[in-house]
């Protein structure tokens, strides 16, 4: 029986390096990024290094959208004389309207794919990807890959400490009430991504008890479950991630770590010099 031949599709919140997308099919579709207005395609237009150096130096607004359905219509009429079939692994259906905008347009396209709402981003995002490719190539069938995903999407963990409330005041997320008196008393919002949702975690005084408060709640859940890497993700913050690297390996001796810009679409919400920490959990 002839293999089927499979397209990933995904978009640019999943932080894949562009290695591992031109050796697997993957298919990236952008999201936007608007600088006062003005729209860039993310990896297309415009870096994600370019942006926070942007949203650094310049005044005014700064926002995402999502892709045009026509964007991805015109990828899937594409697909289809090629492949098979698509599988298609977004971000949060919560945080984005693109999963939303990729059923629709396959639909349209008359494109057959295999969905799912990662309910995350980023190093989450691009983890379910690599193990659906995994699963897949040892043989699962589409259905029973999505239901297997499913359960690593339920384990995934990332968390976000902004450097400053500016940017989460700029967006409405925060009050200037708030913004005051997080200022005045040094208070650090720990933002988790749960559920599909961005929801404050926990407060804590210091960015130092910030990163102590990640550390502890990674080196916890090593101890119940298998943890194969974590992933300090931070908004050209490159000084600050490498901290974090040296207190994860301090404090989880042998844990492998890896260093993500992070998305666009958070750090317009979060700003510049946002770090955060990510793992998924599997089964010991």
């Amino acid at each position: 029986m002839k293999k089927a031949k499979v397209a990933w599709i995904t978009d640019t919140t999943s932080s894949l390096s562009r290695e591992f997308i031109e050796n697997n099919n993957i298919f990236v579709v952008p999201l936007n990024v608007l600088i006062n207005q003005v729209s860039f395609k993310e990896m297309i237009d415009i870096t994600d290094k370019e942006f926070y150096e942007r949203m650094e130096k310049e005044e005014g607004t700064f926002q995402s959208s999502q892709p045009s359905v026509g964007d991805f219509v015109d990828l899937y009429k594409s697909l289809k004389s090629e492949y098979d079939f698509g599988i298609a692994i977004h971000a949060s259906s919560k945080l984005t309207g693109t999963y939303q905008t990729s059923m629709m347009a396959a639909e349209i396209a008359e494109f057959k794919i295999f969905a799912l709402d990662s309910q995350t981003g980023s190093y989450p995002l691009s983890f379910l990807i690599k193990k659906g490719i995994e699963l897949l190539d040892s043989g699962l069938h589409e259905q029973e890959l999505i239901s297997k995903l499913k359960s690593y999407r339920d384990h995934t963990r990332l968390y976000l400490v902004p450097s400053n409330l500016n940017q989460l005041h700029k967006s409405g997320r925060v009050s200037g009430t708030q913004k005051m008196l997080a200022d005045l008393f040094k208070i650090k919002p720990i933002l988790s991504i749960e559920n599909g949702e961005a929801k404050i975690k926990e407060k804590v005084r210091t960015e130092k008890r910030a990163l102590a408060w990640l550390i502890s709640q990674l080196q916890e859940e090593n101890k119940q479950y298998k943890i194969r890497k974590a992933a300090v993700v931070h908004a050209n913050n490159a000084e600050q991630a490498l901290k974090v690297q040296q207190l994860i390996t301090e404090s989880i001796p042998g844990l492998e770590t890896e260093t993500l810009m992070l998305i666009p679409v958070a750090g317009v919400h979060t700003g510049v010099g946002t770090i955060g920490l990510s793992w998924v959990c599997e089964q010991n």
